[in-house]
């Protein structure tokens, strides 16, 4: 059985008018042609980016390793609720992933764990496959708190049955332009492991885990290095083309020394 493709998702986060957004998407569906076919990339643009961002995928082909996701969802599939947009709208448009709970999400608009679950549910139940943040504050890991803000966020951010895709990113290396230590990052993905484990009842986990945080084309080879890590999850680099197809190099494991096992979703 062929390894699982990794996944590097960019998220574009409030940058980007249509005609830079087109720029950017075209550079890199051009250059995706030539990545193997273990990497499968994802592009995550703002709201009004999602119908032109999809045009332009969906003129690629079937044989495109580019996905199309978004940044958020609401709870709920459609009703008075002035400026969001529902998970149904998102497939209506060819999304296929949605990242939620990320940190900004978290702290600058007080998403809780408890809401960010009823989103899931709500990606799932439109057939979109969610990514989920979680990750510590730069006050948590000095404090030595890590294991147990994972651990609740874990519990508490996923659905029952979660089959999606869970993205550890520490919040205090995004932007940073650092990474933790590749022992320290190396731990943390197995305690992640663990944790999946504990939260949906199975030792079969089939929920591949993301890392996110000063993602660049020169920390990717060293991240990458850990051959069970299901992909990236980048921020300003996705937003070059240049640089996000490096980072999608570095993630062949043709380069790295073991392919992730467990099935992926296309």
């Amino acid at each position: 059985m062929p390894p699982s493709p990794r996944l590097v998702v960019g998220n574009w986060k409030m940058h980007g008018l249509r005609e830079q957004s087109g720029r950017l998407v075209r550079a890199v569906a051009e250059g995706a042609q030539s990545l193997p076919d273990d990497v499968r990339l994802v592009l995550c643009p703002p709201f009004t980016q999602l119908a032109s961002v999809h045009g332009i995928i969906n003129a690629e082909g079937p044989s495109t390793p580019l996905r199309l996701g978004a940044q958020d969802c609401h709870t709920t599939s459609s009703g008075p609720h002035t400026g969001d947009i529902s998970a149904e709208m998102l497939a209506d448009l060819g999304v296929r992933y949605v990242i939620l709970g990320h940190s900004e999400r978290r702290q600058a608009h007080g998403e809780t764990d408890v809401l960010i679950r009823q989103k899931v549910e709500a990606a799932e139940a439109a057939g979109l496959i969610p990514i989920v943040c979680v990750g510590e504050t730069i006050q948590e890991r000095l404090e030595g708190r890590t294991t147990t803000v994972l651990a609740t966020q874990v519990e508490g951010s996923l659905t029952d049955g979660f089959t999606g895709i869970l993205a550890y990113e520490p919040v205090w290396a995004i932007g940073s332009g650092t990474i933790p230590p590749i022992d320290e990052l190396e731990r943390t993905l197995s305690l992640l492991h663990g944790l999946l484990q504990s939260r949906l009842k199975t030792d079969d986990i089939r929920v591949p885990i993301l890392y996110g945080g000063s993602v660049t084309p020169a920390q990717a080879p060293t991240i990458f290095s850990i051959g069970s890590l299901g992909g990236v999850l980048v921020g300003s680099a996705s937003l070059e083309a240049e640089s996000f197809l490096r980072i999608a190099e570095a993630a062949s494991f043709r380069l790295t020394s073991q392919p992730l096992s467990g099935p992926y979703r296309s």
